[in-house]
């Protein structure tokens, strides 16, 4: 049986600098995500910059974009979690200026795991990138912080 390790995270977003999500990181995603029923959704139009191979969108913002929608979507449920392993199936390239939908949700929660998908397509629905996670639960390290200077006052 594998040992799940204990995972502790400092959850303190008031810098607003996760790649991701962060609207204060200037070469950031600034993500913004909208929690639809039991999934949540955000649009992102990568530019030249996210390139791969001339005109096409680089991988690792494909799986950029997964990891953090299914990270997000915990996230809404009030799980803070990390990334444990990550699977990617790609369907077709995409081009940079292509405007993108990403959505996650969850597919199965434990006690110290949770389970998610997400896709990314077009605007069309076209699929571009499906995935799926398994997101190690983790202690929060700044709730925490705010408990221990509470019990000192």
């Amino acid at each position: 049986m594998a040992v799940i390790p204990k995972v502790v995270l400092n959850t303190d977003l008031n810098e607003g600098f996760c790649f991701g999500c962060g609207q204060n990181n200037p070469i950031g995603m600034k993500l913004n995500f909208v929690k639809d029923g039991a999934t949540i959704r955000a649009e992102f139009t990568p530019d030249k910059m996210h390139q791969g191979w001339p005109g096409l969108l680089h991988g690792g913002i494909v799986m950029t974009l997964l990891d953090e929608a299914m990270s997000n979507i915990a996230y809404a449920t009030g799980q803070t979690t990390l990334t444990a392993r990550m699977e990617i199936t790609w369907r077709q390239p995409v081009k940079v200026e292509a405007p993108l939908i990403v959505t996650a949700w969850i597919t199965r929660q434990r006690k110290k795991i949770i389970e998610t998908a997400g896709r990314v397509t077009l605007k069309d629905g076209t699929v571009i990138a499906e995935s799926t996670a398994k997101q190690f639960i983790a202690e929060n390290a700044a709730a925490d912080k705010v408990k221990e200077t509470r019990s000192h006052v």
